[in-house]
């Protein structure tokens, strides 16, 4: 076991030493007295819930740990609100949105940088630097030079520069994500590149009281706090089944044995044996597991023999789940072998041996090391406990890791467009439909803004869920409406493989399945294979749907899989041939925004086009046009009858050709009649007046 002298390092860091040492000499020094009342080391616990409180101890990191830091500064919440404009005769929406600015302590020791950080236990930051959420950062490292933060300078005078303490600023950490309040943060702190030694550790937290390399065991982390020196040198020793000898002014960690004692035939030794049951059958070690996102793990070796009890042991440091089954293995080990002790009585030539040493009694080849030792009657007697035996490295598997996904988010891609009703509620006013995703599979939304002119922008509000859109990395043919085009198929391309499709049978088709943009063209498909990491192939199309004319479209038109949660709503105050730009700016887009381009055809409000427009002339040089209209609800065919007139009365608008020019002619049943003389060859255009718009044209040549 390991054991310390308390007379040297049980005090502040930094504590004398110098004569106290001679002062150790027939004392016992074990290091079980570290554990005294009111001093106590650092304590394993599921990861720290963040505080703020007044005179919050502030440990010393060494390695990568995942700490929770205390807040040192903080503004009140931050209040913006944005009001978007409604359509004519509808009032606008406001919304209201928060932010906070704070400073969270990390260490009081300096470090190299942060890593990941998470917030309510969900990822902020990823391993890539990546942010998930919007906010302002800055780390200063815990320099003795480093600067006064600007934010906190211009919010408090004086404001201290925090020198020697390692601290991160948020500014304007945008608080939607978490219920409108200050997140709890842990961070993965990076104090030293790679690991650390434990005694380089314990040398780090004496200041100079502790001297020499010390063991050699390796740490992926560890947070010094508590409320004494000796109890996280403790801590140290029991990772390392270390002790503590004097050495020089100072205290020498060790956990092998360089050189020992002989002591002579004529030493008298007794030996006592305790019982096997006092030793632990199990001793389990929890630990912060770097491969658990530095969550508590837990690992156990076990004995075989009489006994019944197990024992627990807390390690406050991060090491892998093979370390700690080691750390258990040692431990164990140790504990069984101090069943056995011993005490040796000689005389005073031994009176230099102090409590840390090591003797080799005669005729043996194995050392023990002096726990005590005492002057009685001019002789000197030696308390000993076996040397722990190394234990083997091990494997071990740490579990399950209930951990964030860290998914980069990457840069926003968006288009809009104007489509026909996609069921019997109809639209009251235009409206614009906007599709964004991200080139990463981690990205979830941007704030959207809508120009009108070029110039001015309005809110647009928040994109929706991301959306299924790429591009068609082949051609398409036209083909007709009227049948399951099976000639063409084409290849969608995404920018990520998180984006997927599948396919679907004809009675799910039916139910609406599978719709999607191509162009300005509506489809279906009813098969989707994947033929590459990002890239499927689409067959079996239904085209032309909710009247979209299937027309051919161009390698690179978009492709947009149409899905309501995905969509973002933009009310539009009119039908305007303007074109209208939109800008979308997420976490990941780096103050650039993506932007889209699109101009309003009236499609959301506006009937389909007339179709089966017929001319036929007549024997006295007349001309009967004759159409069928087609409406804006009722797709299904439900009733079997006509299909529903859903505007506020039937007209259309015909276009004749009329010498240079054309004339228009307004009639209220889908027939015109023309004399001779009334019309002239050339192309008539037909559409139907709606409430709201007019259709797209029907054309025929007369």
């Amino acid at each position: 076991m390991a054991t310390l002298v308390l007379t040297t390092v049980g005090g502040a860091i930094g504590g004398p030493v110098g004569a106290a040492l001679g002062a150790v000499l027939g004392q016992a020094v074990d290091r079980r007295l570290l554990a005294t009342p009111g001093r106590q080391g650092p304590r394993l616990r599921e990861l720290a819930v963040q505080t703020s409180s007044y005179g919050t101890q502030m440990p010393k990191v060494f390695g990568t740990m995942r700490v929770a830091g205390s807040v040192i500064w903080a503004t009140d919440l931050i209040e913006s609100r944005t009001r978007q404009r409604g359509a004519k005769g509808q009032g606008g929406t406001t919304t209201y949105s928060y932010a906070a600015s704070f400073a969270v302590a990390l260490s009081a020791r300096r470090i190299v940088r942060v890593g990941r950080i998470w917030a309510d236990g969900k990822l902020l930051r990823g391993a890539a630097g990546d942010w998930k959420s919007a906010t302002g950062f800055r780390l200063y490292t815990g320099t003795e030079d480093q600067p006064v933060d600007p934010l906190i300078a211009s919010l408090a005078s004086p404001a201290p520069a925090h020198r020697g303490i390692a601290y991160a600023v948020f500014e304007q950490l945008q608080l939607a994500d978490f219920g409108n309040r200050i997140p709890s943060l842990t961070f993965e702190v990076v104090a030293d590149e790679g690991e650390v030694a434990i005694g380089s550790v314990a040398r780090a937290l004496g200041e100079g009281a502790i001297v020499g390399d010390g063991p050699a065991d390796l740490l992926t982390g560890f947070s010094a706090g508590g409320s004494s020196v000796a109890g996280a040198l403790g801590v140290l020793a029991e990772a390392a089944q270390a002790w503590f000898v004097p050495d020089g002014a100072g205290m020498a960690m060790r956990n092998r044995i360089d050189a020992a004692v002989a002591l002579d035939e004529d030493v008298r030794i007794d030996l006592t044996r305790g019982a096997a049951d006092a030793v632990p059958v199990a001793l389990s070690v929890s630990h912060y597991d770097p491969a658990r996102d530095f969550q508590v793990g837990s690992q156990a070796a076990h004995r075989g023999g009489a006994g019944w009890r197990d024992e627990a042991v807390e390690l406050p440091a991060a090491v892998s789940a093979g370390r700690a089954r080691q750390i258990a293995d040692a431990g164990l080990l140790a504990r069984e072998a101090a069943r056995v002790r011993r005490r040796a009585t000689t005389d005073v030539s031994a009176i230099a041996v102090a409590p840390g040493d090591a003797v080799l009694p005669a005729g043996e080849g194995a050392p023990w090391r002096v726990t005590r030792a005492t002057l009685e009657e001019m002789r000197v007697v030696l308390d000993l406990v076996p040397v722990p035996v190394a234990a083997a490295a091990r494997t071990a598997d740490p579990g399950v890791v209930a951990g964030a996904p860290d998914r980069l988010i990457g840069r926003t891609v968006v288009t809009a467009f104007e489509l026909p009703p996609l069921d019997d509620a109809l639209p009251q006013v235009p409206q614009l439909l906007i599709a964004a995703a991200g080139t990463e599979p981690g990205w979830r939304g941007a704030l959207l803004s809508v120009s009108r002119d070029g110039a001015t922008w309005e809110d647009g509000g928040a994109t929706a869920a991301p959306a299924t859109m790429g591009t068609i990395a082949t051609p398409l043919g036209a083909a007709p409406a009227t049948l399951v085009d099976r000639v063409h198929a084409v290849e969608v391309e995404f920018p990520h493989e998180a984006m997927a499709l599948a396919s679907a049978d004809a009675a799910a088709l039916d139910r609406g399945a599978n719709l999607a943009l191509i162009g300005d063209e509506l489809i279906q498909f009813g098969r989707a294979t994947p033929i590459g990491a990002t890239r499927w192939r689409i067959a079996d199309l239904w085209r032309g749907r909710r009247g979209t004319a299937a027309a051919a479209h161009d390698a690179g038109a978009r492709f947009v899989l149409i899905e309501a949660a995905t969509l973002a709503v933009v009310a539009l105050p009119g039908v305007r041939a303007a074109p209208l730009r939109i800008s979308a700016i997420g976490v990941g887009d780096g103050g650039v925004a993506a932007t889209a381009t699109m101009v309003p055809t009236g499609a959301s409000v506006a009937p389909p086009a007339p179709v089966h427009v017929r001319a036929t002339p007549d024997a006295g040089g007349g001309l009967a046009l004759r159409w069928i209209r087609r409406s804006r609800r009722g797709w299904r065919w439900d009733d079997g009858g006509d299909a529903p007139l859903v505007e506020e009365q039937e007209a259309y608008r015909i276009t004749l050709p009329a010498g240079s020019g054309t004339r228009d002619v307004t009639v209220t049943q889908p027939a015109l009649d023309l004399a001779a003389g009334e019309w002239e060859p050339g192309i008539v255009a037909i559409r139907q007046l709606g409430t709201l718009a007019e259709s797209m044209p029907a054309t025929t040549t007369i």
